[in-house]
């Protein structure tokens, strides 16, 4: 059995939302941050829909002032792997 680390992504989505209100930073605050034109994917972050890919990673961390691995929620799913 091996265990694989597997994002949590729901749990991601409230931390990010978190860490943005800790910074003081609004979704539009966030979206200026980014270059976004409209704040479609900071909500589908947050709501844990979808991950925010590396390079807007990079940015949050640095915007929030933490490594990019306290953003990121893994947890770990064991596996069970057959002959190969």
């Amino acid at each position: 059995m091996v265990n694989v680390p597997i994002i949590d992504m729901a749990a991601t989505g409230r931390k990010i939302a978190a860490l943005r209100d800790a910074a003081g930073l609004t979704v539009r605050d966030l979206q200026n941050i980014l270059g976004f034109a409209n704040p479609q994917a900071i909500y589908k972050w947050q709501h844990g829909a979808a991950l925010p890919t590396l390079d807007n990673l990079v940015i949050l961390a640095n915007a929030f002032n933490v490594a990019m691995d306290d953003i990121i929620v893994v947890e770990d799913k064991a596996v069970v792997h057959v002959g190969t």
